[in-house]
């Protein structure tokens, strides 16, 4: 089963939350007040980093929810040659250090394939990043559609986080990972989706529609 944290920070912060805040504390009972308010400062980013809002999110037949929060760089029909092996469109979604980094399930189905490639932290805007960056690819089987997401690290992300396993059964907008600290996700959708974004468009994860699988 996927995690499903229902609080407001990812359980994932609070090992760099904690230890941040209490350096705080340190810092100003020492009477070191600058030092104090750099360290209040960077516990205040981490804790706005790793921020977990709950989302509302819309259902119907075929509806596939964004992975996640960011701004749509990429759109484009491509063929897919490592998990799907067939054309499909290409959605790639950057993810600045502030937006949400929690990632969310695209679409209801079955956890078909979940792998890890280790790889180059170039920018996660650029197109290389897509191909050569350390990901990891989960495929979801629903029905006779397959959709591919994959999770990319970016220059300074360095921790992809997948709780996702073969096998699982998942829903859309459901928890299933992050990555710290920049990044981007692409969506890989049947060529008979009709999509709802076009390139820079700011959306939220699990809230807005990418499109609708006919």
């Amino acid at each position: 089963m996927m995690k499903n944290y229902g609080i407001p920070v990812a359980a994932e912060g609070w090992p760099f939350i904690l230890p941040l805040a209490a350096v705080t504390v340190l810092c100003f009972l020492f009477g070191w007040k600058h030092m104090g308010y750099v360290a209040l400062a960077l516990s205040l980013f981490v804790l706005f980093f790793f921020r977990d809002p709950d989302r509302t999110v819309p259902e119907g037949k075929g509806v596939v929810v964004s992975p996640a929060d960011g701004k749509v760089i990429v759109i484009k029909d491509i063929y897919e040659p490592d998990y799907l092996k067939q054309d499909v469109k290409q959605i790639s979604i950057f993810l600045s250090v502030f937006n949400v980094h929690v990632n969310r399930v695209p679409i209801g189905g079955t956890v078909e394939t979940v792998k890890y490639n280790p790889g180059k932290f170039l920018v996660a805007s650029v197109d290389k990043a897509s191909l050569d960056n350390e990901q990891t690819g989960m495929v979801i089987s629903e029905g006779k559609n397959k959709v591919l997401v994959k999770q990319i690290a970016g220059l300074i992300a360095r921790r992809i986080v997948c709780y996702a396993k073969t096998g699982d059964t998942v829903k859309a907008g459901e928890r299933y990972g992050l990555i710290r600290f920049g990044s981007r996700v692409d969506l890989f959708l049947p060529k008979n989706t009709d999509l709802m974004v076009k390139v820079g468009d700011r959306i939220k994860g699990a809230r807005d529609v990418i499109g609708v699988i006919k």
